[in-house]
């Protein structure tokens, strides 16, 4: 009834306001200089202003929030450029608050012009920031995992709402069509989205309590619609095959996801203590996409509970900041309600290859303490616009200690240095952390000789790899979007290797005299796994077949 009055009611209230509290035009509007700053800039602030055509704008978006989907039409000014015809709502789950103004937003630029879009972006999402007094979180969490798999990109940004200064948020790119055309090549797949902000009534009764987007199997396909959101009509079944296969084929789940991905998802949840996620209490805030090679990608998102400020894996109360800094790495391994981890931690490869990011991650972001200066230099970024928000949750003086000190007597946020600098050394010491990888080296690819006439028609791989490894694996594919092809490399004997070095080769056809071949290599021994090259996520080996034929 409340929903049904509010609908009826907003064309009224709206022609009011209108007339009592006019929206300033453009001309009319105190506007910076159209520039040419890239939207997700992270070395300066943006600014979005939005003019709304109701006073009462928070009480509007609260009604909009809690009884239905609708959204308010909204003027919009972007780092200077205008932007007519958009629309405007509150967004978040535990993020919303009802009667503030610092609520998370999502605005569309393309609500009621289809076309429009700043810099290719039609979708905009703000973050609060909430229970993150440093207001580093979501921006190192997205720039460390960057580094790895796709993640959004994120910027700091000033909003005003009708000329009022709001607060300075976190601007985090969207999930969406532009997201999946840049990291996939495509956007013709289906998104789901673990978690929904409504739940659906009249779901069948058979279906798992609970279990939020933990991926466990059910057989009545509706069951799914209570627990992701999706905004295609098609692709339920696609899912369920998903988690079919985690329950009941984990050996063959390859074939329908891409299980590296996966793992560095996990690994990356674990070592940032990231609990609002599939790794904590609710499998939730993460999207899987199914790309052109039919097989989901998993993808972070809502990261500002991360760094500890949300503390339960789902079994026993909140954990402490010791257990935040001794989180174990193989958390959830035998957790049958977790089939995305204790399903693909079965096979000794994956467990190992995912013990290999852990290690990597903490590496290279955190025992060097690039993540403490980085987080200093987010700080001092926003300090100015901090300061002069007046509808700040956390004080100033919160906000300056809480990269290094706990926060707030209840919620206890830890500062990130006093929880990752006695993490990363718990990772550094774990006992699943100190087994030595195999190290590749000497990886060459055969080249057409000088005197042969006959031009090479495949592509010739080997390396070595010490520590006594025990198998070497060749991943390859012709295209980036490709899905990579796994071929075990076959020992060579080769005589003059140093103790407990071995060589490997593997042989791949090519597709024509102009392949181009991208790879890298995994090699495991008793213990642990190695690749190379160390950053193959971004830059695989690469050559092409006429440069072999030369």
């Amino acid at each position: 009834m409340k929903k049904l009055l509010f609908h009826l009611l907003l064309p009224a209230i709206t022609l009011v306001a209108a007339v009592l509290f006019p929206t300033p035009t453009f001309a009319q509007l105190s506007v910076s200089k159209p520039v040419t700053r890239p939207l997700f800039d992270k070395k300066t602030v943006g600014e979005i202003r939005l003019i709304l055509p109701i006073a009462n704008w928070v009480d509007a978006l609260d009604s909009m929030r809690i009884y239905g989907t609708d959204a308010l039409s909204a003027s919009v000014v972007i780092d200077g450029l205008r932007y007519g015809g958009a629309t405007v709502r509150f967004r978040g789950d535990k993020s919303y608050t009802k009667g503030l103004k610092r609520n998370p937003f999502s605005i569309k630029l393309n609500g009621e012009s289809p076309a429009q879009n700043h810099q290719g972006y039609a979708s905009i999402k703000l973050s609060a920031a909430v229970r993150d007094p440093s207001m580093a979180r979501e921006m190192l969490f997205h720039e460390i995992a960057s580094k790895y798999m796709p993640a959004s990109q994120a910027a700091y940004t000033k909003l005003f709402v009708n000329e009022e200064y709001i607060g300075v948020f976190v601007n985090v790119e969207s999930v969406d069509k532009q997201f999946f055309e840049n990291n996939y090549g495509n956007s013709r797949g289906v998104a789901f989205k673990a978690g929904v902000d409504n739940k659906l009534e009249n779901l069948p009764a058979t279906c798992k309590q609970n279990i939020f987007g933990s991926l466990e199997y059910e057989d009545n396909l509706d069951c799914y619609k209570g627990n992701y959101e999706i905004d295609s009509r098609g692709g339920w079944t696609e899912l369920q095959e998903l988690t079919r296969k985690l329950a009941q084929e984990p050996a063959n789940v390859g074939q329908v996801l891409d299980v590296d991905r996966a793992l560095w998802m996990l690994a990356l949840n674990n070592v940032m203590v990231n609990l609002n996620s599939y790794s904590g209490n609710y499998s939730m805030n993460y999207y899987l996409y199914r790309d052109g090679n039919n097989r989901f990608q998993p993808i972070h998102w809502d990261l500002n509970l991360s760094f500890g400020s949300y503390k339960n894996t789902g079994s026993g109360s909140d954990l402490d900041l010791r257990a935040l800094q001794n989180l174990d790495p193989l958390l959830h391994a035998d957790n049958l309600y977790k089939p995305l981890v204790s399903q693909l931690l079965k096979d000794p490869l994956n467990k190992k290859v995912y013990l290999a990011h852990i290690r990597q991650i903490n590496e290279e972001n955190f025992l060097n303490g690039s993540y403490e200066k980085r987080a200093q230099e987010l700080r001092g970024m926003i300090v100015v616009p901090f300061n002069d928000d007046k509808n700040k949750t956390y004080s100033y003086d919160d906000f300056q200690r809480s990269i290094n000190e706990t926060v707030g007597k209840k919620s206890k946020i830890p500062g990130l240095t006093e929880l990752m600098g006695k993490r990363s050394r718990f990772l550094k010491a774990h006992q699943e952390l100190t087994k030595l990888p195999p190290a590749v080296s000497e990886v060459t690819v055969k080249g057409r000789g000088k005197l042969e006439a006959q031009k090479l028609n495949a592509f010739y791989v080997s390396a070595n790899a010490d520590k006594y490894p025990l198998r070497m694996f060749l991943h390859y594919r012709f295209s980036d979007q490709e899905a990579y092809t796994i071929m075990p490399m076959s020992e060579e004997n080769t005589p003059g290797l140093a103790s407990g070095v071995k060589a490997f080769a593997a042989q791949v056809e090519a597709k024509s005299l102009d392949a181009v071949l991208d790879y890298y290599i995994l090699a495991e021994n008793v213990g642990a796994a190695g690749f190379l090259p160390v950053n193959y996520t971004k830059q695989p080996y690469k050559i092409k077949l006429s440069e072999l034929n030369k």
